[in-house]
């Protein structure tokens, strides 16, 4: 068993993210490569406190990127999208209250 610290690697905020999160109680987190769902899942569970109704997974492909005559690419990226049960929320930025 993975420790579930080492299936989530970090949130991903962008405008996109910030959306569903307002508007769908959807969260975005950058997993670990080869985890699957339902570890996802569990780790989300224990970690944040929280009811889990669904999880959607992609691989998002590195892009080509040039800064001059350098050329490179974007790191590839393993997102889940994580629906948030009614009523409960994550609090990625650590308010105060």
């Amino acid at each position: 068993m993975k420790d579930y610290r080492d299936v989530i690697i970090r949130p991903i905020i962008t405008e996109k993210s910030m959306k569903l999160m307002a508007e769908d109680n959807k969260v975005t987190f950058e997993v670990a490569k080869g985890t699957n769902k339902i570890e996802v899942r569990q780790a989300v569970e224990a970690i944040f406190n929280v009811k889990v109704e669904k999880v959607n997974m992609s691989n998002t492909k590195p892009k080509a990127k040039r800064m001059g005559r350098y050329e490179g690419t974007t790191k590839a990226v393993h997102k889940a999208i994580v629906k948030i049960a009614a009523g409960q929320s994550i609090d990625l930025f650590g308010e105060a209250e």
